[in-house]
């Protein structure tokens, strides 16, 4: 058996001082964080051109998606208004939802309101479309959000 004394003179002692941090260490390493988040958030939030283009075209896409089924549910038309001078879309009965900033937006569709400044595509109770396609793009990149007129399919289209 080990007696007490034998056990501490096996355990090296460090002096009390070279123990932890000294005070001057800590307010080195802080100023240091400090400035590391100053020079991140003077920055600003990263942007992609292409991931603020996609974002765009799922939202117009699933506001499409969503006004065709209400269409099919209560058995009457429902209008889905695509303002391209705003950048918002606004399914008829809801409030305009704004798209992700700096995405241009130009369309195509037959139905059109307010002198080219808004475009309109109607879904009827059968589900059909009065059909369409909007070019949503930034920086280069470039997707279009289609509308088939006979099935009212939405789709998406990456056009490199």
């Amino acid at each position: 058996m080990i007696s007490r004394t034998e056990r501490r003179a096996r355990i090296p002692c460090t002096p009390r001082a070279t123990r932890g941090f000294t005070l001057v260490e800590m307010l080195v390493v802080l100023a240091v964080l400090g400035l590391m988040a100053g020079i991140v958030l003077a920055r600003g939030p990263a942007r992609s051109p292409r991931l603020e283009t996609e974002a765009a075209a799922r939202q117009v896409a699933a506001a499409l998606r969503g006004a065709r089924a209400r269409a099919i549910a209560s058995n009457a038309p429902v209008d889905v208004a695509i303002d391209l001078a705003a950048g918002s879309v606004r399914v008829a009965g809801m409030p305009a939802r704004a798209l992700p900033g700096g995405v241009r937006l130009a369309m195509r569709t037959v139905v059109g309101a307010d002198g080219g400044r808004v475009g309109l595509i109607r879904f009827a109770p059968d589900g059909s479309a009065s059909g369409g396609r909007i070019d949503i793009g930034e920086g280069g990149v470039h997707v279009v959000v289609g509308v088939d007129w006979l099935s009212g399919r939405v789709s998406l289209i990456d056009a490199r």
